[in-house]
């Protein structure tokens, strides 16, 4: 599918990638990528779920840095240009570009008015921030970084919100994921899996990390939650 456009809140405009289910209808889903822009893992991943019958938008989140970017993450120019652009980046601002992002996808022709997030590492964590400051209809973090800064913002989540956490995630080590999984135990609507024995990144396809049994785990667990709350 084509790439769209869509309004910030400040009145610029910033591209996304959408991709529509076959019969045109359905649900709406925000993919939040990495940080390695809309890239071909992302885009797949639109791909994937607009056949399971969401409308599915990928707002590129790195505008205001570096637009269009399509990094590759297995080689060391990807993977340092991404770091660059991570360090860089503001996360308020990023949130702010979701919002608009949510209101572009309820406006679409053919939305069925409920929309959901889901994101990987910058994502997660983005997807994190939309359970708790906005009426998002559902959510996912794929091993989100840096969660434990928001465990004050748990009580705010009403929406269900699944978290798939890396048992040997070197950016959220032991002492870190054990104060995620306290915050979040506190808010019945949030549901949290731990993946012992695999690493961040575990569902990224074609990634040195990647875990099939792992990924196709949490991946029937997000697709069961989307089937249940947005398409329900």
């Amino acid at each position: 599918m084509p790439d769209i456009k869509i309004k910030s809140l400040e009145g610029q405009e910033f591209g996304a990638y959408c991709a529509l289910p076959e019969k045109g209808t359905g649900p709406g889903l925000i993919v939040i990528q990495e940080i390695f822009g809309l890239n071909t893992f992302i885009r797949q991943t639109c791909d994937d779920f607009a056949r399971q019958g969401y409308m599915v938008v990928a707002p590129d989140l790195f505008w205001r840095i570096e637009p269009d970017l399509q990094l590759d993450p297995a080689t060391d120019d990807g993977r340092n240009k991404a770091m660059e652009l991570y360090g860089k980046f503001d996360s308020e601002a990023g949130v702010r570009d979701l919002l608009s992002t949510l209101a572009h996808v309820r406006g679409m022709k053919g939305c069925s008015g409920k929309v959901g997030s889901v994101g990987d590492c910058l994502g997660g964590k983005l997807a994190f921030l939309m359970s708790t400051r906005s009426d998002i209809d559902a959510s996912v973090s794929y091993y989100g970084v840096q969660l434990e800064k928001y465990m004050g913002e748990v009580h705010d989540i009403r929406t269900p919100l699944m978290l798939h956490i890396a048992g040997l995630d070197k950016h959220v080590p032991p002492d870190v994921r054990e104060k995620i999984l306290t915050g979040v135990g506190r808010n019945p609507s949030i549901t949290a899996h731990v993946y012992e024995g695999v690493d961040h990144a575990f569902a990224r396809t074609g990634g040195d990390h990647y875990v099939k049994e792992a990924a196709d785990l949490a991946n029937q667990r997000t697709q069961e939650l989307f089937a249940r709350t947005l398409q329900g």
